[in-house]
């Protein structure tokens, strides 16, 4: 790997530039025009603007990377996450053009990006798969016998959903047929097809997902990960190991993840994620995430493995660099997401200046930011201002540094999660571990409601 294009921007952008220079490869950054002054752009060694602002036009415009890499002479490109990285197309047209991509096959893209296909080859590989439809429902009919079948309340999905997008859970027959031709519709305006499947919905489940690894002939798993902090299906807190799973469990789940990820003939790294239900004690197969996710600092901290690096160093062909017998879960990590928006405007996004930025710093703590003081906040992309990770020996302490490293962040120019993130650290579900994918949402509708009525 002689150089090395990241086709993404903000602080993953930044995290793949780090561990490329690591490496002594060197970096090209695209960027958007307003992005040129922004500090992914650079950190690299090289840079190339893309295109305007919007991201169809800049980021997610594969003429325009490819372009770029060919006219930089790049014979890498690192999609991060997000954007252009699970396109199959993408991937496809780097491998006609000679260019690696850091990432698994097209093939493994394609495969687990339809989330019907995706489970069947689940099911397959003898990964449990949450009761449903075998596949896409033709429509309303097909989708009341699949539900009288597994029973209500069922979510009905867009096949080719993803993020928490194109989901929705009914209760009722009446409601279901209102809802599938409304998924349908919803899909196809955002995804491009309007295919959807039905799930059972298990209620009060856990997120639970197994961090993979593979080199096309060798995989295994580097433990799991708790994501049920959520808000409108977005993770605001991750952390691992997973407090809500057993020994048992754990080893179940994460043998099922590496079977599925044998399956696809898996290269690089991706993420198996999991319905946990603790009433039963049972685990389903959701969708697999064939990039790197978000949330992979708390892996890194928990067993001091780059995973970044061992991506790179996967796509530059070489086989894994260690073994599963190699993987040590030690201790407790927490990622916070630190969102630039206004908790008290409905979390309305809050662009502009940052005039003062200070954030933690201390023993086990890291802070991956596309941002720093002096810079803006562009209103263009995502919020995501700054993911906070902390770790200790236990999660006790980790909970303790966590709350720490949240009292240290001063920001002054734009609105942060900050304070409610160290409002929800001290709720006692949290503190115990107890909390489910539905607890977040339900105790802020309580708090506004008590707010109301005050």
């Amino acid at each position: 790997m002689r150089k090395l294009l990241v086709a993404n921007r903000g602080e993953i952008a930044i995290r793949v530039i780090r561990a490329a220079r690591e490496l002594g490869i060197p970096t090209v950054a695209v960027c958007s025009e307003p992005d040129v002054e922004a500090l992914h752009a650079r950190a690299a060694d090289e840079q190339v603007v893309i295109g305007p602002a919007s991201a169809a036009r800049s980021y997610l415009d594969v003429d325009a990377v490819l372009k770029a890499a060919a006219e930089v002479g790049a014979d890498a490109v690192h999609p991060g996450y997000g954007f252009l990285s699970e396109r199959a197309d993408f991937a496809e047209r780097l491998d006609q053009a000679g260019i690696a991509f850091v990432g698994p096959s097209a093939e493994a893209i394609r495969l687990m990006g339809d989330k019907a296909l995706a489970r069947s080859t689940a099911a397959h590989a003898g990964v449990p798969t949450v009761p449903g439809s075998d596949g896409p429902v033709a429509g309303v009919p097909e989708a009341l016998d699949v539900a009288a079948e597994i029973g209500y309340p069922v979510a009905v999905k867009a096949a080719a959903g993803g993020g928490g997008r194109g989901i929705r859970v009914v209760g009722t027959p009446e409601e279901l047929r209102t809802a599938v031709p409304t998924a349908q519709a919803e899909a196809t305006a955002a995804f491009g097809h309007g295919e959807v499947y039905l799930e059972r919905f298990v209620e009060h489940a856990h997120h639970v997902e197994v961090q993979v690894f593979g080199d096309g002939s060798r995989f295994l798993h580097l433990g799991e990960r708790e994501c049920s902090l959520q808000r409108r299906r977005q993770k605001i807190l991750e952390e691992a190991p997973s407090p809500s799973i057993s020994q048992q469990v754990r080893e179940a789940m994460t043998a099922a993840a590496v079977r599925l990820a044998a399956e696809v003939s898996y290269r690089g790294a991706g993420t198996v994620e999991f319905l946990y239900d603790p009433d039963h004690h049972e685990f389903f197969f959701i969708e697999m995430n064939t990039r790197i996710q978000v949330e992979h600092p708390i892996t890194e901290m928990v067993t001091g493995r780059d995973l970044v690096r061992e991506q790179l160093s996967v796509a530059a062909g070489n086989p894994l660099s260690f073994t599963q017998e190699d993987v040590e879960v030690r201790g407790h990590s927490i990622e916070l997401r630190l969102n630039a928006e206004n908790p008290a405007m409905q979390f309305m996004p809050s662009p502009g200046p940052l005039e003062v930025m200070r954030m933690p710093a201390g023993p086990f703590v890291r802070i991956d930011s596309g941002y720093e003081q002096g810079t803006a906040v562009s209103p263009y992309y995502d919020s995501l201002l700054a993911k906070v990770v902390v770790w200790d020996e236990n999660r006790p302490r980790a909970l303790a540094r966590a709350r720490r490293a949240l009292d240290e962040v001063h920001i002054v120019g734009v609105h942060t999660t900050a304070p409610f993130l160290r409002e929800v650290l001290d709720l006692p579900e949290v503190v115990e571990g107890r909390y489910h994918s539905t607890f977040l949402e339900a105790w802020m509708a309580d708090g506004a409601k008590t707010r109301e009525t005050a």
